[in-house]
C-alpha cells in the first residue's frame, strides 16, 4: 500500500524542483538570483527572476511515468503554443531566451515560458470564457503538426490508477472500483482508437484541441486573457475542451461557434467526454498518496459520478 507523502517530503520535493529549475536556468545563461515559486500543486512553477522566464516542473506524476513519453508531450505543447503565438493567438508562449525543448535535470523534465504579469484580482468567468474557447478552436483547426489521437484521455493513467486503487479501499470503495472498471471497459475503445471513435460518432470532425479545460486554464493579465497549460494538446473532438462546463457553457460556446462558422457541439460526444472525464477524476485518486489534498478535492466529482448514468448513458 502506498504511503502518503508527508508535508516535509512535499516541501523537500518542491525544494528539489526549484533547485533543478534554477540550475538549469544558470546553465542556459539566465540570471536566476531572485527565483520565486509562483505555484505548487501538480507542478512547481518557478519565475527565474530577474530573468523574464518561468519554468514549469511537473512533480506529481502517475507511477511509472516514462521520461521519453513525458518529454514527447512537452515537445507537442511547446510546438503548439509557439505556432499559435506566431499567428497572434492569445497564449502564454515559450521563452525565446532558451532552446524550445524540454530540459531534463535531476530527475525532472521541465519547460520554459515567457513571464507575464498576472492580475490576481480578476474573478474568472468560466462560462463567459467558453466564447474564447471557440476562437481557440478556430485557430487550432489549421495546426499542421502531428498529434496523437485523444492522448489527453490518458488511458494509461486511468488503467493504472484503477489497478492501484484496488490496493487502496480507503481511497475508493470496492463497489465504486467495480463500477469504474466496467465503465472503462465500455468507454476505452472509444477514446483509445480513432477508428473506434469514428465508428461510434460518424461525421464528427477531429482537430487539434487544447485537451485540458481551456476555459479554466486562462491567465488573466493587464493586457488581456491568455490561454496556458497545453500539456495535453491532442487530436480530438472539440467537445473534449468543454467537459464539465454544463449547459450554460455549452450554449455560450455554440453561439460563438455559429458566428465563426464552426459546427455546434454534439450531445452524444459531450456525454462521452464527460463520462471519461469523471473516470479520470476517479483514477486521479491513486495520486493522493503523492498529493493528499486530492482526496478531498475530488470528493464532489465522485459524488457527481455516483449519481450519473452508467458510462454517460452510452452503454448498458
Amino acid at each position: 500500500m502506498s504511503v502518503a507523502t508527508t508535508p516535509q517530503q512535499r516541501a523537500e520535493r518542491t525544494t528539489r524542483a526549484v533547485a533543478a529549475a534554477t540550475a538549469a536556468g544558470r546553465e542556459l545563461g539566465l540570471d536566476v538570483r531572485e527565483a520565486t515559486v509562483l505555484h505548487d500543486v501538480f507542478s512547481v512553477v518557478v519565475h527565474l527572476a530577474p530573468a523574464p522566464v518561468v519554468v514549469r516542473v511537473p512533480t506529481v506524476l502517475p507511477p511509472g511515468t516514462d521520461p521519453e513519453v513525458q518529454a514527447a508531450r512537452q515537445r507537442i505543447e511547446l510546438d503548439v503554443t509557439s505556432w499559435l503565438h506566431a499567428r497572434g493567438a492569445p497564449v502564454v508562449a515559450p521563452s525565446p531566451l532558451v532552446p524550445r525543448e524540454p530540459v531534463r535535470r535531476d530527475g525532472f523534465s521541465m519547460t520554459c515560458w515567457q513571464h507575464v504579469e498576472a492580475d490576481s484580482t480578476a474573478e474568472p468567468d468560466y462560462i463567459g470564457r467558453c466564447r474564447l474557447v471557440a476562437d481557440l478552436h478556430r485557430a487550432l483547426r489549421d495546426y499542421p503538426g502531428p498529434l496523437p489521437f485523444l492522448d489527453s484521455a490518458d488511458p494509461g493513467m486511468i488503467t493504472n490508477g484503477l489497478a492501484d486503487l484496488e490496493r487502496r479501499p480507503d481511497l475508493l470503495a470496492p463497489a465504486d472500483l467495480e463500477r469504474a472498471r466496467r465503465e472503462w471497459a465500455a468507454l476505452a475503445p472509444l477514446v483509445t482508437s480513432r477508428a473506434g471513435f469514428e465508428a461510434a460518432f460518424p461525421g464528427i470532425e477531429l482537430q487539434a484541441i487544447h485537451g485540458d479545460a481551456p476555459a479554466v486554464n486562462i491567465l488573466t493579465t493587464p493586457g488581456g486573457e491568455l490561454f496556458a497549460d497545453f500539456e495535453l494538446a491532442t487530436l480530438g473532438p472539440v467537445e473534449w475542451d468543454l467537459a464539465f462546463l454544463g449547459a450554460e457553457g455549452e450554449a455560450v460556446y455554440d453561439a460563438a461557434a455559429r458566428e465563426l462558422g464552426l459546427r455546434p457541439l454534439d450531445e452524444r460526444v459531450l456525454r462521452l467526454v464527460n463520462a471519461v472525464g469523471m473516470l479520470r477524476s476517479v483514477a486521479c485518486l491513486a495520486l493522493a498518496p503523492q498529493l493528499p489534498m486530492l482526496a478531498e478535492a475530488v470528493a464532489p466529482a465522485l459524488d457527481q459520478w455516483r449519481g450519473a448514468p452508467f458510462a454517460g448513458g452510452l452503454a448498458d
